[in-house]
C-alpha cells in the first residue's frame, strides 16, 4: 500500500489549476505538516523549516549532475511560521536529486552560520544520493532523493517478545559477510546478511543488533597509515537520520532506496528474529568548528547543537559536536525519526549510542527528568519497541543503574561486563558483585524478589554483555593483556586501557596447546555464565567461533581483515560453535533463567547465591567459587524448572555441595566447560548424567546442573 495515501491528498489539483510558475515549473503551496520530501500522485511535496533563516531555495538536480537544472525560491506566501512548503509538479522522480540553500545572518559568536552558498541536505531526507559505492570518494555536498514508500509488509503482527526472552547478536552489516570466506554472493551488504539467515537460525539467536545503518559517509575522515587506507568503518558519524546507508545495498535503487533493507528485516522477522538498530543521536558528521556545513549547521546551528556562550561546540560525544536533544525542535525530529523506522521499516528496537547525552539540557547540564526520554517512553507508536540505552557519554556522565525513565528504558549493563570480566579471570574481590550480576543485577534494577510484572522492570531492564563492537572480541579477551591499536595511526593511544583481559601466559597468537586449551575453556566459561545470567544476553558476532581482531580494541577505522569476520574460524572451531549453540538452546528451554516463575514445588528458593557449599548461603567477599540457583514452577511443562550454575575462577579443583531436592528430585550434569574424559562439554536434554549432591569442579571452569523432580 502506498504510504502517501492518495485518497487523503486527492484534493490536491493537477496543474495548471490553482498553481503558480517558478523557474518554469508549476508549483503551489505544499503540505506544511509533512516534513521532508514526499511523492504525491501529481508531484512532489517539499517541506523544510528554519527558525533564523530569512529565505530558502529548492535546488533540483538531474541524477549525478554537479549543477542544479533548476533553482526554485520559496515565495513568502509558501511559508507558515518557520515552515516552507511547496509542491512541484511534473518531476521525474527517478532522475531527480534535490537540496536546499538557506540565507540568513552569519554571526558565529551567536551560533548563526547562514551562508547562501552552502548546499544543504534535507534533515528529513529518506535517501542520500551519491553514496552507493562503498569507499568511493564522494562529492563536497550531499543531495537527497525522493522515496516512494510502497513496500508490502503483509499482515504479520508486531513482535511482542519481552526483552529478557531475546538473545541479541551484535553485528556490522559490512563486516559480517565482506570476507571472502563468508561464502555469500553479495558480500558486505544487506542481501549478504540475508543469505546468512539460515546460519543465524542454526545458532539459535532471536535478535540482531545492527551497528549503524543510517546513512553515513565512510570517506569523511579517510586517511592512509603505513600503506593502509582507513575509513569511518563503524558508521557512528551520521549524515542522515532518516535514510538507510545505500553503500550496504547490493543493487542500485531509484526511489526505492530502502527496499533492500526492508527485505532483510522482513526475512529476519519471518524466521523469528527481531531487529534492533544502533542509533546515534548524540552527534552528527558535521563535526566541530573545522567540520563541514552540509545540513543542520546551515539550517539552525544554534538549535541543533549544544553551543558554548562563545558559539563553540560542546563535545560530550567525543566526536566534535553534541546534538541538542532536549530542544523542542530536535526532540520532534528524533521522535519522528524513530516513528518512521518503526512504521516503514518495522524495526523492533533501538540501542542509543552514548544515551546519557539524551538527558543533557541545552547548556550541557544533566537533567533529572529529561523531556525527550519521557516523550519516547510514552509515545503510543513506540509502545512495543525496545528502548536500550548505552547509559554513559564521553563527557563523564555514567548512569548505569540510574538512567532516567528506567521503568521503560533498558540499559547496556556496563557493570556486568566489567565485573564478570574481572571475576572470570580470577579477581576474587569481585565475587559479591558478580553474584548480583548473574542473578539479574537486582540491586540496581529491582524486580528480583517482588511480583512486579511491569514489562520493563527488573530482569527486563538490563542487557548483559562481555563483548561488543567497542573493545576486545571474546577470543582476544583471553589472548591479549593489552590493546594493539598501532594500525589505527594514533600510536596506540586510542581505545580503552581498562580491558580486564588475560592472555593466559602468551601475548597474541600461539601454537602452545596448553595455552590454547585454557583460552577456549575461558571462552566457554564466559558463554555459559552469560547465557545463565538473568537479564538479556548480548554477544558480538564471531565470538561463537573464536573470531579475532588481533588485539585491536577500537577497530572503528579498519575496513579490512581486522574487522571482517573470518568464517574459516567456524570450521576450525566447530566445537566452540556447538557449545554456543547448546548454551543458547539451554537458555531458551529454561525460562527460570530469564524471569521469575511461581515458587517451585520442591521448595527451593526462587533465586539465591551460594558459596561452594550450597548449605552455606553467606558468600565470602573474596570467594573464588560461587553458585547461583534458579528455581520456579513452569506451568507450561507442569514441572519445576531448576538450574544450578557454579563458577570456579580458582586455578585448583574445588569440591562443591549442591542443594538438596525434596520429593525424590535429582541433579543432572548439563554442561562442564572443562569437559569430561571423553572431551564432551555438554549433554543433550534427556541424556544428562545424574550426579549426587557432591561434585568436584575442575580448575577455572563453569558447571551447569539441571534439577529433575518426579
Amino acid at each position: 500500500m502506498d504510504s502517501y495515501r492518495p485518497d487523503l491528498y486527492s484534493y490536491i489539483p493537477s496543474p495548471p489549476t490553482s498553481t503558480h510558475e517558478i523557474a518554469g515549473f508549476k508549483v503551489r503551496p505544499g503540505l506544511f505538516d509533512i516534513n521532508g520530501a514526499m511523492a504525491l500522485p501529481n508531484g512532489i511535496n517539499f517541506t523544510i523549516h528554519t527558525h533564523s533563516g530569512t529565505s530558502v531555495e529548492l535546488l533540483l538536480f538531474h541524477r549525478g549532475q554537479a549543477q542544479p537544472f533548476a533553482i526554485l525560491p520559496f515565495p513568502e506566501s509558501y511559508r507558515i511560521g518557520d515552515v516552507y512548503s511547496m509542491i512541484v509538479f511534473d518531476l521525474d522522480i527517478e532522475d531527480l536529486e534535490y537540496a536546499y540553500r538557506v540565507d540568513g545572518p552569519y554571526k558565529p559568536s551567536k551560533g548563526l552560520l547562514f551562508d547562501r552558498k552552502n548546499i544543504l541536505l534535507d534533515p528529513y531526507a529518506k535517501a542520500v544520493a551519491g553514496q552507493r559505492i562503498w569507499g568511493e570518494s564522494k562529492s563536497d555536498s550531499y543531495r537527497a532523493r525522493v522515496v516512494k514508500e510502497t513496500f508490502d509488509w503483509g499482515d504479520a503482527p508486531q513482535s511482542k517478545k519481552e526483552l529478557s526472552d531475546l538473545i541479541i547478536y551484535e553485528l556490522h552489516v559490512r563486516g559480517f559477510t565482506q570476507h571472502e570466506s563468508s561464502g555469500v554472493k553479495h558480500r558486505g551488504t544487506f542481501s549478504g546478511l540475508k543469505e546468512k539467515i539460515p546460519y543465524l537460525k542454526d545458532l539459535g539467536i532471536n535478535a540482531v543488533e545492527l551497528m549503524p545503518v543510517f546513512q553515513f559517509d565512510e570517506t569523511i575522515h579517510a586517511r592512509d597509515v603505513d600503506g593502509n587506507h582507513l575509513v569511518e568503518y563503524w558508521g557512528y558519524n551520521t549524515v542522515s537520520f532518516f535514510a538507510p546507508n545505500t553503500s550496504y545495498n547490493a543493487f542500485q535503487e531509484y526511489h526505492h532506496e530502502g527496499d533492500e533493507l526492508k527485505e532483510l528485516i522482513k526475512a529476519l522477522h519471518d524466521n523469528g528474529i527481531e531487529v534492533i538498530l544502533d542509533v546515534v543521536f548524540n552527534h552528527t558528521a558535521e563535526g566541530n568548528e573545522q567540520g563541514k556545513v552540509f545540513s543542520f549547521k546551515g539550517l539552525d546551528n544554534n538549535i541543533y547543537y549544544m553551543l558554548t556562550p562563545e558559539g563553540n561546540y560542546y563535545n560530550f560525544s567525543g566526536c566534535g559536536n553534541t546534538l541538542n536533544c532536549n530542544h523542542p525542535i530536535v526532540q520532534q525530529m528524533i521522535l519522528e525519526c524513530l516513528r518512521y523506522w518503526t512504521i516503514y521499516y518495522r524495526v523492533d528496537g533501538f540501542r542509543f549510542d552514548l544515551a546519557s547525552i539524551l538527558g543533557r539540557n541545552e547548556d550541557g547540564s544533566p537533567m533529572n527528568n529529561p523531556p525527550l526520554l519521557r516523550t519516547l517512553a510514552a509515545d503510543p507508536l513506540l509502545r512495543n519497541v525496545k528502548l536500550i540505552a548505552e547509559a554513559w557519554d564521553a563527557g563523564g556522565m555514567y548512569q548505569v543503574g540510574s538512567f532516567p525513565a528506567s521503568n521503560r528504558w533498558a540499559e547496556w549493563n556496563g557493570r556486568y561486563r566489567d565485573t564478570l570480566r574481572s571475576f572470570l579471570k580470577g579477581d576474587s574481590w569481585a565475587s559479591w558483585t558478580a553474584a548480583w550480576c548473574i542473578a539479574g543485577s537486582g540491586d540496581m534494577y529491582g524486580g528480583l524478589f517482588s511480583d512486579d510484572n511491569h514489562n520493563y522492570a527488573g530482569y527486563n531492564s538490563c542487557v548483559n554483555f562481555l563483548t561488543c563492537h567497542d573493545g576486545f572480541t571474546l577470543y582476544d579477551l583471553y589472548s591479549y593483556n593489552r590493546k594493539h591499536n598501532e594500525k589505527n595511526g594514533w600510536h596506540n593511544t586510542d581505545g580503552t586501557d581498562d580491558n580486564r583481559s588475560w592472555n593466559c601466559g602468551v601475548e597474541g597468537e600461539t601454537d602452545d596447546p596448553e595455552v590454547l586449551a585454557l583460552r577456549y575453556k575461558l571462552i566457554r566459561n564466559a558463554c555459559a555464565v552469560l547465557m545463565c545470567s538473568r537479564g538479556t544476553p548480548m554477544f558480538l558476532a564471531g565470538d561463537e567461533f573464536g573470531n579475532t581482531q588481533y588485539g585491536n580494541n577500537n577497530s572503528y577505522c579498519q575496513d579490512n581483515e581486522i574487522s571482517w569476520l573470518d568464517w574459516n574460524y567456524l570450521k576450525k572451531n566447530k566445537e566452540l560453535f556447538e557449545f554456543f549453540k547448546f548454551m543458547i538452546n539451554y537458555r531458551h528451554r529454561h525460562p527460570v533463567i530469564r524471569k521469575r516463575l511461581p515458587k517451585a514445588v520442591c521448595g527451593m528458593e526462587q533465586i539465591i547465591a551460594h558459596a561452594a557449599d550450597a548449605t552455606v548461603t553467606d558468600l565470602p567477599e573474596n570467594a573464588m567459587t560461587l553458585a547461583i540457583s534458579f528455581a520456579g514452577y513452569d506451568r507450561e511443562k507442569g514441572t519445576d524448572d531448576l538450574v544450578y550454575v557454579a563458577v570456579n575462577s580458582y586455578w585448583e579443583p574445588v569440591p562443591i555441595t549442591l542443594p538438596k531436592l525434596r520429593n525424590r528430585g535429582t541433579w543432572h550434569l548439563s554442561a562442564n566447560t572443562a569437559g569430561d574424559k571423553k572431551g564432551k562439554y555438554f549433554y543433550p536434554e534427556g541424556k544428562e548424567p545424574r550426579v549426587g549432591n557432591k561434585y568436584t569442579m575442575p580448575p577455572r571452569s563453569v558447571v551447569i546442573f539441571t534439577g529433575k523432580t518426579k
